[in-house]
């Protein structure tokens, strides 16, 4: 699963040809989400507060690029790297 974003100890990826909704999968120590694109919510797992509210920031700011993504990993394009939160 290719790692787009890596900030504050949280891993970003997404899977190519993966199942809907559209989301990207966020990693915090033996913490993993699924976040839906479209809402934001958490739609699988669970992260502690601080770092669902970065992954949530980090994605209102690059939400446009995470759908670029997913389109492509849907047709097995390139997924390009996402700027990390600073």
């Amino acid at each position: 699963m290719p790692e787009i974003s890596r900030f504050y100890g949280i891993i970003i990826k997404m899977f190519y040809k993966d199942h809907n909704p559209p989301h990207f999968h966020a990693e915090y120590g033996e913490y993993e989400a699924l976040f839906e694109i479209n809402t934001l919510n958490i739609i699988n797992g669970s992260l502690p507060n601080k770092a669902k509210m970065l992954v949530v920031e980090w994605a209102l700011e690059h939400r446009e690029e995470l759908i670029k993504n997913w389109e492509n990993a849907k047709i097995l394009s390139e997924i390009d790297k996402i700027n990390p939160l600073v």
